[in-house]
């Protein structure tokens, strides 16, 4: 069978499973629909979170990244991996045992405000739009190549499959579903992966592999890549360009962006103990370090076998790879020379570069870069969409609660019934959709690089309320209002100013410090802090039962079993 055929056979069998899973444990309750009824197990759980969280920017763009940005890449790395750290230390057992529905819920009760509540509304609904956007840009690719459909099609019907399921599941549909989206993705990752660890180095583990011999020169894997870098004018793969100080803050940014993340931490809503979170943590850095130590292997091999395939090459002899991949418009040669050959050259090459190459589309494009079976490339297509569909699923849920439960029930509407408040989350889920849809088609730009942004507006909002909510009985509900604002909007004007108003200033020489906007959500935390520690001293403490309610989530007491302080 061809690629096409393998795609539609794999997609669809995938898409029926993830229907039927949604069918087969729809909500009836508002229990079920926002935390799943919190009868998940930690081992479903902590295979659901790992899904949620690897989204289309772990599967698809950060190897792309890290075969771009080559040693500066590991930013990535080490920020989303290390924030499920802080996670399982300050965050998950915690608001376990508080035993609210969502963030915001914490967040309003805490710091006894509606208007607490409601900043914390806007802030999870602008972070989920933020993340989702990557999301459907994500699906967008992955159908615009392999169903051959115009990328912006692709955003669309994924807008389709994911409202089915997401809207009639909610988080009960969508925790099971994300446990087929992982062994799918999972699958899909590896299997790529091991076949060109084989193939090139002749080791069939590729995190061995990354550190190999080439087979064909004999030489180290990557002191070979440093070689062809240099050779077309690019730095050396393994050198860092970066400055050490843009370096920390990305990585910060991405780490306590992570632990801020309402997707996320809504997961740990969903598990019947308070331990069982912190259980579902550690299972969730197993599956998750499964993909993360074999991405940078697979940026490697992947941009080797790009720069043999196609540098230097006449262009009326690239291989079909090259123009399927030229159909949809993330690939773009311009024979800027005229001699018909493909200059695929660094900055510091006399040369002039002739090849734009979406960095999105290098793991997709690698297994047919490097002439595996058809069914493995339509396997990893599967594998996309399962990345992209499940974390997408997981922010729409995020702002159909975030409406329903917490703008209505908690502050507008408090009289609702159950039913109407499951049947508005529903229609908050189904705008949602639409919004996310169009942030698909209109990106602001490569799908890391936009979840990097969502992950510095996390970080720079929530991280900081949250845990002051949790270890300061000082805190004040005017000091939280002001810190989520005033961090959130930084970062956020930041973000806008450098790369949709003036993106032709969008460089080191011109950033505050050299820091970029992907690691100015550090300074927005920071700000956050200063801004809530400082109006918290300067004005009356909380009442006396709220400074209860923190001493009563951060005590071991009834660790073990079911109790809740909500």
């Amino acid at each position: 069978m061809t690629v096409q055929a393998w795609t539609f056979v794999l997609v669809a069998a995938s898409f029926t499973l993830y229907i039927g899973i949604a069918v087969w444990s729809r909500a009836t309750s508002t229990k079920d629909f926002y935390v799943a009824g919190t009868g998940v197990s930690p081992l479903a759980n902590g295979m659901a979170t790992a899904a949620d969280w690897m989204s289309a920017a772990s599967f698809i763009s950060m190897a792309g990244l890290i075969s771009f940005m080559g040693y500066d890449g590991s930013v990535y790395l080490m920020g989303w991996t290390g924030g499920y750290v802080l996670l399982a230390l300050l965050l998950a057992p915690y608001l376990r045992k508080y035993g609210a529905f969502t963030v915001p819920d914490f967040v309003g009760d805490r710091y006894y405000s509606q208007t607490a509540r409601i900043v914390a509304v806007v802030c999870a609904i602008f972070v989920s739009f933020t993340y989702v956007a990557g999301q459907m840009r994500g699906v967008g690719i992955v159908f615009g190549r392999f169903l051959e459909v115009d990328v912006n099609v692709g955003v669309i019907i994924g807008c389709f499959i994911v409202l089915f399921y997401a809207v009639l599941g909610g988080m009960k549909g969508i925790t099971y579903t994300q446990v087929a989206q992982y062994c799918v993705l999972i699958f899909a990752y590896m299997v790529p992966a091991i076949f060109l660890s084989m193939m090139i180095t002749g080791n069939p583990i590729p995190q061995l592999g990354l550190g190999g011999t080439d087979q064909g020169t004999g030489m180290a894997l990557l002191e070979r890549l440093n070689g062809l870098h240099q050779e077309l004018g690019f730095a050396a793969y393994t050198s860092g360009t970066k400055s050490m100080l843009d370096v920390f803050f990305i990585t910060a940014a991405l780490m306590v962006g992570t632990a801020g993340l309402p997707h996320v931490i809504i997961r740990f809503y969903t598990v019947p103990r308070v331990r069982d979170a912190r259980i579902s943590v550690g299972w969730a850095l197993v599956f998750i370090a499964l993909l993360y130590t074999t991405a940078p292997a697979v940026a490697v091999f992947a941009r080797t076998n790009l720069i043999n395939s196609v540098a230097d090459t006449p262009y009326t002899e690239m291989p079909e790879w090259f123009t399927n991949w030229e159909a949809t418009g993330l690939l773009e040669f311009d024979d800027a020379n005229g001699d018909g050959r493909v200059q695929f050259v660094g900055p510091d090459s006399p040369m002039t570069n002739e090849l734009t190459v979406d960095r999105d589309i290098m793991v997709l494009a690698n297994p047919e870069i490097a002439n595996l079976p058809a069914w493995v490339v339509g396997l990893v297509a599967a594998g996309g969409l399962a990345a992209a569909l499940s974390t997408a699923a997981g922010l729409l849920l995020v702002v159909s609660s975030a409406v329903s439960h917490d703008l209505l029930k908690r502050a507008f509407l408090p009289a609702i019934t159950e039913k109407g408040e499951l049947l508005t989350a529903r229609i908050s889920a189904a705008v949602a959709v639409v919004i996310a849809g169009y942030f698909g088609i209109n990106p602001p730009g490569f799908v890391a690089q936009v979840v990097a942004f969502a992950f510095g507006l996390a970080a720079s909002s929530f991280f900081p309320v949250i845990i002051l909510g949790i270890f300061s009985k000082r805190t004040t509900r005017e000091g939280a209002i002001l810190g989520m604002i005033s961090g959130v909007t930084l970062t956020a004007a930041y973000i806008v100013y450098f790369r949709l108003i003036h993106p032709e200033l969008d460089n080191a020489a011109n950033w505050w410090f050299g820091i970029s906007p992907e690691g100015i959500g550090t300074v927005g935390m920071l700000v956050n802090f200063l801004v809530t520690l400082t109006v918290s001293r300067f004005t009356p403490p909380p009442p006396p039962h709220v400074q209860e309610l923190v001493e009563l989530i951060r005590i071991p007491k009834g660790a073990s079993g079911p109790s809740e302080a909500h």
